[in-house]
């Protein structure tokens, strides 16, 4: 198990290293996020109508989910890269522990993960965003926030292995969370929605992640939502963790 920790901080270390040489990662981590919060709030804002809330209020929790999502998108990508050039074989042929790869990589992920939520928290904060809970509710809220993150890095890693090259990661990628984040309560409320998008929204893991969010940040009524949302974040990982781990197998052939 020290060895596991050792290896998988190391890997964790080298990803992170590599990022400042990525300045487009940088900037989907950093300057996009803030363009979709402020594009919603002063393009779109107006048009929506949030009973209760103001639209910055609702908002800013959908789009931190969307954005931890959409941040497994690098380990999807690097790992592909990876395997394109011959690294996953040299790692698997080092004494190391052989689940660090994905591990490191995944914990990577929390730490880019934390650093956009911080990004767009003090964005909200300033263009109008309030906290209205405990600070017991808020960090509970944050530690929720980074669980849903680290498993998606998950999904990610598994559709990184399981594709052809970087741009089919992307691409993948993109076509399978995209449409979860907007059928979802991130940005509109989801009685707005036709009868049957509704139905998929209320059971979108995405939808029951933000309404919790707003459950713990702003007072929202939380039903069984941040249960909900723990659970959803502990299958998810249950599920894909596995996956990943059997095709990182395949990938270095089997060994």
């Amino acid at each position: 198990m020290k060895r596991l920790v050792s290896d998988t901080l190391v890997i964790a270390e080298r990803n992170l290293v590599r990022l400042p040489r990525a300045p487009d990662l940088l900037l989907a981590f950093t300057v996009q996020p803030i363009m979709f919060l402020l594009l919603f709030v002063y393009v779109f804002g107006g048009a929506i109508v949030t009973p209760g809330y103001s639209y910055v209020d609702f908002l800013l929790p959908g789009i931190i989910v969307q954005n931890i999502a959409f941040g497994g998108f690098v380990t999807a990508v690097g790992l592909n890269e990876d395997r394109g050039k011959g690294l996953i074989d040299r790692f698997r042929s080092l004494p190391m522990a052989r689940p660090a790869v994905l591990a490191g990589r995944t914990l990577a992920d929390v730490a880019t993960n934390s650093l956009s939520v911080a990004i767009l928290l003090i964005t909200g904060l300033i263009i109008g965003f309030r906290f209205d809970s405990s600070p017991q509710e808020i960090l509970l809220g944050l530690v929720l926030l980074l669980l849903f993150g680290y498993a998606f890095s998950w999904v990610f890693a598994w559709l990184g292995l399981l594709v052809s090259s970087p741009e089919s990661a992307n691409s993948v990628g993109f076509i399978a969370v995209f449409p979860l984040t907007f059928i979802s309560s991130a940005f509109v409320p989801v009685d707005s929605m036709p009868a049957g998008l509704q139905w998929f929204a209320e059971i979108n893991p995405f939808t029951i992640v933000v309404d919790a969010m707003r459950a713990l940040w702003v007072g929202a009524p939380a039903g069984n939502d941040v249960w909900g949302a723990f659970v959803w974040s502990f299958i998810i990982i249950a599920v894909f963790a596995p996956l990943a781990v059997a095709r990182y197998r395949s990938a270095a052939g089997g060994r």
